[in-house]
């Protein structure tokens, strides 16, 4: 079940839908600036630079894209937002990555994120503790009109995911604590993942844009500032979904799209496939044109910020997942509203929450709310943060069975840039009547990560 329940939960790809949206020579009238209480961003086109002496100038990220999407990732690694300490002795490698930049339009990073965590109690007989690594190489390539408002990129992300103990964070929740959920996915031990591979068609300044090839759906489905696990919190219920979508595995084959209506207003959509493996990247189309069972998605939402239109956000998503056959999960659906929204530049506070009507989701009803505060505020998955949530949830009982109870989750966690390169992110989680675990009624969970970028 455990094997199952991570490949149609480990989060997967993008928004898509055609939307006519005209572009007219790269320029879209005048946009909304951001408000007072956040720092200045630059366009994508490079030509406005943010304001404030502390926070580096941050270009506009990839229209519709999550603070860890490929193009958005490479940004605010380079910038490095907010750090202790600087490596000097890495300047000449990062001017040589600028120039490469700057010659050839190809942008690149490398990463090692770690993760262990610990637990006070588990199941009979099994560890209290589990530890993963994940080496991350990943690109973009601007191959169609470099330097203007509208572009055409190839980006790629290849990982390899490997364990250093028996357990693993990503199954550690459900397979060693009896916890209806993820406590720290992705580290798993999956050796070789494609988890993007995709061409991103972006018109107007990245107002209208629509991918299609090999996409994680977390970079775009449900979008908030805190959503990544590899930066941010690890427990499953504060990221894609609040646990309550039946997603595919990251890495999936599909199409993807977003647009402007308004200043203000988008409509992101897509679909993608339900049974794509990261691992076996080349059967993913006979699945995807074979199988035809799909996670479809569409998002209606409204922006404060357009230039990060994750930040001041609220968005209603719903979701579809047809029914696969030889995984013996039936269809489902479902919907997910979340709202965000930054306080005098340094704080962060959230709501969220989503419901399933049978499928493969951990949960069928889930609501999150908390805080982040950044000293330096950049928002971008770089810089020191310190971030609070809480989550009640109700397991679904289409994958779990009847009469399970319902959940409590807390997390805490501190994210340290000691410099641009390297942040550690101690992690405490309590999790109230682990619904799986009839034995312990509080489980607490330590962690510490630490990510190595170049």
């Amino acid at each position: 079940m455990t094997g199952t329940l991570f490949h149609s939960l480990g989060a997967v790809l993008l928004s898509s839908s055609v939307l006519a949206v005209q572009a007219d020579d790269g320029s879209h009238g005048e946009e909304s600036a951001p408000p007072e209480s956040l720092p200045a961003v630059s366009s994508s086109s490079g030509d406005d630079e943010a304001a404030g002496p502390e926070a580096p100038p941050l270009e506009t990220p990839s229209g519709f894209g999550s603070p860890d999407a490929v193009q958005n990732r490479i940004e605010a690694d380079r910038l490095g937002s907010g750090a202790t300490f600087e490596l000097d002795f890495l300047a000449p490698y990062r001017d040589w990555k600028e120039q490469l930049r700057e010659d050839t339009g190809f942008s690149f990073g490398l990463a090692h994120i770690s993760l262990g965590v610990a637990a006070t109690e588990s199941l009979p007989g099994l560890d209290d503790y589990a530890a993963s690594g994940v080496f991350r190489h990943f690109g973009s390539w601007e191959l169609l009109g470099r330097g203007t408002g509208n572009t055409g990129t190839v980006n790629y992300l290849v990982e390899h995911r490997h364990r250093y103990t028996d357990s693993t964070p990503s199954e550690f929740g459900i397979a060693n604590l009896g916890y209806a959920g993820f406590t720290g996915i992705p580290y798993a031990n999956d050796s070789w993942h494609l988890t993007n591979l995709y061409w991103l068609q972006s018109w107007n300044e990245g107002r209208v844009e629509v991918g299609a090839g090999y996409l994680d759906i977390t970079d775009f489905v449900d979008v908030w500032a805190l959503t990544s696990p590899w930066t941010d919190f690890s427990n499953f219920v504060f990221s894609i979904g609040a646990g309550t979508m039946d997603l595919p595995d990251d890495g999936a084959l599909g199409l993807a799209g977003g647009a402007y209506l308004t200043d203000n207003f988008y409509l992101i959509a897509g679909f993608e496939d339900l049974n794509s493996d990261p691992g076996d990247p080349i059967d993913g189309f006979d699945t995807f044109f074979n199988d035809n069972e799909y996670f479809k998605h569409v998002e209606i939402g409204w922006t404060g910020t357009p230039d990060i239109y994750y930040l001041d956000n609220l968005h209603l998503t719903l979701w579809h997942a047809d029914e696969r056959e030889e995984a013996g999960i039936e269809d489902g659906w479902g919907a997910m509203l979340s709202f965000s929204k930054s306080i005098e530049e340094n704080w962060l506070v959230f709501a969220r929450g989503g419901f399933a009507e049978d499928g493969g989701s951990l949960l069928s009803r889930s609501v999150s709310a908390g805080f982040g505060y950044q000293p330096v505020p950049s928002w971008d998955g770089s810089g020191d943060v310190l971030a609070v949530g809480v989550n009640w949830g109700r397991p679904n009982d289409s994958l779990f069975g009847d009469d399970l109870k319902d959940q409590w989750s807390f997390e805490a966690y501190y994210r340290w840039q000691i410099t641009p390169q390297v942040a550690i992110t101690p992690d405490v989680q309590l999790l109230v009547d682990p619904a799986l675990n009839t034995d312990e009624n509080t489980v607490w969970v330590f962690g510490l990560r630490a990510r190595v970028a170049f």
